[in-house]
This record gives C-alpha cells, sequence and structure tokens, in this order.
C-alpha cells in the first residue's frame, strides 16, 4: 500500500500569546480520500489548515506534519515552495486575492512562478481553470471587488487547482455562497475530486457541506478531537455528547425540532481547563471528566475521546409490566415495554388515552413499581444500578398532568416551591430563599409583590404548571418526565411553557421524558419519538422520522389527527421535504 499522503502526529500549536489553538491532534489521510474536520468557531480548525500547509512553524508549533513524505514543520522555505502549489494546496477562507491585479493575473500566477508557464499558455490555461470550476471566464478580467463572494470562492478555487496538487485544503469552501451556487460549488468540488483523484482536507462550522464531501468526519472541540470516523456514524448517530450537541444546533430540513444550542460557551485558548476541555458544557461529566484529560480511542466502530466511550445511557427500562385490578378485571397497562433515555436527550412518548402512557411515566419515575421487569438508573459498568423508588423520584423528577392535583392548596407559592429543599435540608434558610427565587424567575414567574404568598386557587393552570416545573428543578434532578404538561393550557400559554422547558433543559444538561397524544407538539422539541399503543410500544424512532414517516397504525393515526393550518390552494397536507444528500 502507498503511503498516505497526509500524515499528522501529535500536532500542538500555542501561539505567543498563550493562546493553546491544537493540544495532540493526529490523523492520517490516504491518497484520493476526503476528511472533514468540524467543529465551532475557535476549535482550531482553521490552524489546522494553516499547519498542514507549513504556513505555521516552530516553536509556535510541534509534532509532525508530513505531505506525500516531506515534513512540514521545520522544513526550509525553498523546500515548502516546492510543496505549495504542486503537492498541497489551500483554498483560504478570507479572500486572498490582491485587489489591486485581475482576477485571472492572480490565478495565473502559480502556473507562471512554480510550473514556468510563458503568460499567454498561463492565461490559456486559466481559462480552462475557470471553465473547470464552472466560472464565467468573462469575469477572470475583473477585480477581486468586482466580483460576488461567491465568484471569489469559485476563483480560489480555480487557482488551487492550478498546478494540479494530490491534497486540496479547503478552509470554510462555502464561506459567503449563496445556498444555489453553494450546492453547485460543493458537487463541482466532489465531481473534480474523483475525476482528478486528489484527496481533501475540508474544515468547515458547515455541517452539511463537509459531509457532503468528506468520506470521513473527525471532531474538534477547544484543538482537541473528540471524535473521528465514517461520516456517516459521525452524523447520524454522534457518539460523543458534543459531536451530539454540535449536530443538534445546526438548521436543516430533515429535522422537525426547534433550534437546540450547545449550553455554555467554549473555553478560553488561554485557560482550557483540565481534564475533558467539554466537560463544562458536558450533561455527563463526572469526577473524572474534570480531573483526567481522555484519550482519542475505539468506541462504537469509531475514534472516541470520552472516558465513557460517549453518551451513555442516564435510565434504561426492560420489559416493563404493569397491571392493575379494578372493577373485578385485570387491565394491562404495559405489557413488556422497553426505553432507554440517554444524558441530555429528549424523548417523547406519545399515544392515544389509555395507551399506557402517564403509567409509564410513573413507573420510570419511581412513583409506580412494576409487576415485571428492571429498571437501571445510571451506568451499571461504573456499579451505579438503582431500582429503588426512593432513588428515581430523587434523580427523575415528575411534573405531573393536572397541577391542582400536584400542590397543596394549603400552602403558599413561596412554600410551595420551597418544599423540595425543605424536605432535603441541604441549605439554610437564606440559601432556599434565593434559590427558590433564582428559579422561578427562571421559569418566568415574579418574585415580588403578593405572588409568592398567593395560594394555587389564586393563580391561572399556566402559572401553577411553571411552580410545579419550578419545584422539579429544585430538587436537582437528572432527568425529567413531563406528562401531558400543556394538556390544560391556551395556546400560548403552552408555547410559553414548551419554550421554558427546552431552555432549561439545555441550560441544566437535563435528559428529558415528555409525555402527550399530540405528535405535533412533541416533533418541536424532542429527539426521538417512541408510539405506545394498549400498553405495549409498537414504533420508535428519530422525531422527524416517527411523525413524518410513521411506520406503525397507531403513529399514523396520531399524525393524520394532529392538527394542521390549511395551505393556500386549500390543501391541508404540508410540503414533502426536499431531498439531500445530508439527512439526521
Amino acid at each position: 500500500m502507498s503511503a498516505p499522503i497526509l500524515e499528522v502526529n501529535d500536532l500542538h500549536v500555542r501561539f505567543a500569546n498563550g493562546v493553546d489553538a491544537l493540544r495532540g491532534v493526529s490523523f492520517a489521510l490516504d491518497r484520493g480520500e476526503a476528511l472533514a474536520v468540524i467543529g465551532e468557531s475557535g476549535a482550531g480548525k482553521s490552524t489546522l489548515a494553516h499547519s498542514v500547509l507549513g504556513l505555521i512553524q516552530p516553536p509556535e508549533a510541534s509534532g509532525s506534519v508530513v505531505v506525500a513524505g516531506s515534513a512540514m514543520l521545520g522544513a526550509t522555505d525553498q523546500r515548502l515552495r516546492a510543496v505549495r502549489w504542486s503537492v498541497v494546496s489551500l483554498v483560504p477562507q478570507a479572500s486572498a486575492f490582491n485587489p489591486v491585479v485581475p482576477i485571472g493575473d492572480q490565478i495565473a500566477e502559480p502556473l507562471i512562478e512554480h510550473a514556468g508557464m510563458s503568460a499567454a499558455a498561463a492565461r490559456s490555461r486559466t481559462n480552462e481553470l475557470a471553465e473547470e470550476v464552472l466560472m464565467d471566464p468573462s469575469l477572470l478580467g475583473r477585480y477581486p471587488e468586482q466580483l460576488s463572494g461567491g465568484e471569489r470562492r469559485v476563483a480560489l478555487l480555480a487557482m488551487a487547482l492550478a498546478l494540479d496538487p494530490a491534497l486540496v485544503v479547503l478552509d470554510e469552501p462555502t464561506s459567503g455562497v449563496d445556498p444555489i451556487g453553494r450546492v453547485a460549488l460543493l458537487e463541482r468540488i466532489a465531481t473534480l475530486s474523483r475525476s482528478r483523484g486528489f484527496a481533501l482536507l475540508i474544515v468547515s462550522h458547515d455541517l452539511p457541506a463537509a459531509a457532503q464531501l468528506g468520506a470521513r468526519c473527525m471532531v474538534l472541540y477547544a484543538g482537541e478531537a473528540m471524535e473521528s470516523g465514517d461520516r456517516h456514524a459521525v452524523i447520524h448517530q454522534p457518539a460523543h455528547p458534543y459531536s451530539r450537541a454540535l449536530i443538534s444546533a445546526y438548521p436543516v430540513m430533515t429535522t422537525t425540532r426547534d433550534l437546540r444550542p450547545i449550553r455554555g460557551s467554549p473555553p478560553d485558548p488561554r485557560a482550557i481547563p483540565p481534564g475533558c476541555p467539554f466537560h463544562p458544557r458536558c450533561t455527563q461529566a463526572e469526577d473524572i471528566c474534570r480531573n483526567q484529560r481522555p484519550v482519542l480511542e475505539p468506541s462504537r466502530d469509531r475514534l472516541v475521546a470520552c472516558h465513557f466511550g460517549g453518551v451513555r445511557v442516564l435510565l434504561a427500562a426492560s420489559e416493563i409490566s404493569k397491571s392493575f385490578r379494578t372493577a373485578g378485571r385485570t387491565v394491562r397497562a404495559l405489557d413488556a415495554v422497553s426505553l432507554t433515555v440517554e444524558h441530555g436527550e429528549a424523548v417523547a412518548i406519545v399515544g392515544r388515552s389509555g395507551s399506557g402512557k402517564s403509567t409509564l411515566a410513573r413507573v420510570i419515575s419511581g412513583h409506580l413499581h412494576p409487576d415485571a421487569g428492571r429498571l437501571v438508573l445510571g451506568d451499571p459498568v461504573l456499579g451505579r444500578t438503582s431500582a429503588s423508588p426512593g432513588e428515581l423520584r430523587r434523580q427523575v423528577q415528575l411534573v405531573m398532568q393536572d397541577p391542582w392535583d400536584a400542590l397543596s392548596p394549603r400552602l403558599t407559592v413561596a412554600e410551595l416551591a420551597r418544599e423540595p429543599l425543605d424536605i432535603a435540608a441541604s441549605k439554610n434558610a437564606e440559601q432556599r430563599r434565593q434559590a427558590v427565587a433564582e428559579m422561578l424567575n427562571a421559569v418566568g414567574l415574579p418574585t415580588s409583590g403578593g405572588f409568592l404568598s398567593a395560594h394555587s386557587h389564586e393563580l391561572s393552570g399556566g402559572q401553577l404548571q411553571r411552580i410545579v416545573l419550578a419545584r422539579a428543578l429544585l430538587a436537582e434532578p437528572t432527568m425529567l418526565v413531563a406528562d401531558e404538561p400543556t394538556s390544560m393550557l391556551d395556546p400560548s400559554e403552552q408555547a410559553r411553557l414548551l419554550v421554558v422547558l427546552r431552555e432549561l433543559q439545555v441550560e441544566k444538561g437535563l435528559a428529558l421524558v415528555l409525555i402527550s397524544h399530540d405528535i405535533s407538539l412533541v416533533r418541536k422539541v424532542s429527539d426521538r419519538i417512541v408510539v405506545l399503543e394498549s400498553g405495549q410500544l409498537v414504533e420508535e424512532g428519530r422525531a422527524e422520522q416517527v411523525s413524518g414517516s410513521p411506520r406503525s397504525e397507531a403513529a399514523r393515526l396520531l399524525v393524520d389527527a394532529a392538527p394542521m393550518l390549511e395551505h393556500p390552494g386549500g390543501d391541508p397536507r404540508p410540503p414533502s421535504a426536499p431531498g439531500g444528500r445530508w439527512t439526521r
């Protein structure tokens, strides 16, 4: 087998101002292969691209970068000049054109300077390159300021391909390109890569673009590789908590839920936290994550830098059955239902009235003991298994469907909200008061005037439901189970409560189980949908799949019955989502 076109080993880049841009990145890229590197702004993507070209040198850079057998770190200017353009070329993120020289002359420059072509031959080849990248040759006589952002991107691509390199590095290739031009540009790059046989290193925060071009995908965070593997596996079934959060934050036509930002902010590159750099924002971080740096190692058919091998299951319910005795007969509410909920995940359980949704909610929150089956809370490998109702009720908080049933009419708002803290007795009186005030503010309730001294009969249904939510969150759970939390609210209050619930879930890193019969509602906030019918699980899948293309009769009935406004022309059916290469 031939040697890789690119080998990067333990690459570190630390700039003079103390910024740690890359911290031990390693990977290899074979000839003709395509690797997409994704991550937030500041992850180190552009620094990686520049390092591959030898644009960053020791002492800032250390480790090893080898392109087609040539070491790029510590290389002489003469050696770098021999490798650049002809072996490896860069399409930079920012426009690198000289503003006072026509575009055509600048594309011709590497042909003249590196290939020794005459001016006439270089002009002829420049016209051919323009045709190859679908650029109008009439634009070659214009100056950079006379071209649009998309036209400049295409011109940069033409320049990068001038000397037929074996490796092309694309830094944000779709930056400044309109959606239609973006599709054409990506298709052209893919076509040229296949026909010419050059390898691609794509660094971008445009996930669909990166996924379309790269057969493999690597996720960078704070200068470290968090996950690396087959594109389909990383994009469609992300293993690392950061990968999942990053992909969930990206807007695409194939997902139905609202955008979900990553909680917190990326670390200051001058003060990256010890241990796993993502742990301050991670929903499943523990002491080992805060103190020990994870190693990028095999897990789930890819490489993952996580002490737990990736996203962990928070709660697993296996073969849960529950029956009730009523009016002299036995009613089977749950029949061998199995369900898993991962850390930070939002799962919706839908079904008709009497399908077993509320019974399942009470079982997984420890309020009902199942007749058969097993509940596991935490990670059995780490010895944190628990099926005791007390432990479940502490970590898994239930928001009941009827707030009037959940709240004592004898207690004031302040006493109702403070009750979980009073029971736990873990804070003094002032700390409890402050915690209650902060949580009531978080759920959009007032903390001044006479509101704190009001009783439940003086409040609206929406206010009561928010008090129930505040009580549950004050217990500091790892998972929230909300049983029809909006069933008694008007549309405005319903929307307001769901927005609050979604924001708090992200902010606090909670797993969420949302019980509802309204599939049009839950698809906006959930990652997965589970469908129950007559106590049995009849369908399970990603929210967009179950709500868009249901397989079971029970799910189809729920979708058909979901509220829908008539479209212009009288057709109440929503238009089909357009096809595309990148779906979740």
